[in-house]
């Protein structure tokens, strides 16, 4: 397998979900600054031109953060990240999806809209009045979670995705003018609890 990645919050779960697994995967670095990742080759591997991107042995490419970490899953089911029976992968997938939905992705589009404009508006669809009720919605995304969070785990008593996906994406939100409101008290621990494992550093 070969991994294609780069710098930005996505690539950093799936860096982050490979270490938790203990997964050699050869990496390839992806110029993102110098658009790389919206040129040919890599519009070959993967028509979004996103990254990361995971390619098979066999040459398949693999796109979506969640659709590799899954398939990284049951390539090695141990230690187990999204869940061992279908209760566990239904409960990990549902949070997985709620914290997307509901912080990730207004987060990132918050910051593309915003102080990633002068990089991203030749790339993508922009919406520059669109990025403060992004942000806004981020923000009300924690605010639910903080009241819906039991812990010590985003899905209860196991670290997973969910965990993983978050982490990456308030790490990215705190370097691009949205930091983690230290008012969010059960967030703020459960962070540093994520913070301190190893895979944090990968």
């Amino acid at each position: 397998m070969k991994l294609y990645q780069s710098i930005g919050p996505n690539p950093r779960v799936v860096k982050m979900f490979v270490a938790e697994k203990g997964l050699d995967i050869e990496r390839v670095e992806l110029d993102l600054m110098g658009g790389e990742n919206r040129q040919a080759p890599h519009l070959e591997r993967n028509p979004s031109g996103q990254s990361p991107t995971l390619e098979l042995d066999d040459g398949t490419c693999i796109a979506e953060i969640t659709a590799i970490c899954e398939y990284l899953e049951d390539v090695k089911p141990d230690p187990a990240l999204i869940g061992r029976t279908p209760k566990e992968r239904a409960e990990a997938r549902m949070w997985t999806r709620r914290v997307d939905l509901r912080i990730c992705e207004p987060m990132a589009n918050g910051f593309r809209f915003s102080e990633g404009l002068p990089l991203f508006k030749d790339r993508i669809l922009c919406v520059p009045d669109a990025a403060p009720g992004l942000k806004a919605m981020a923000q009300d995304g924690l605010t639910w979670l903080e009241g819906q969070f039991k812990g010590p785990w985003i899905a209860g008593d196991r670290f997973t995705l969910a965990d993983i996906l978050l982490f990456g994406f308030l790490e990215f939100g705190g370097q691009v003018g949205q930091p983690l409101d230290p008012k969010f008290k059960k967030l703020t621990d459960w962070f540093e609890r994520v913070k301190a494992r190893p895979s944090a550093k990968a």
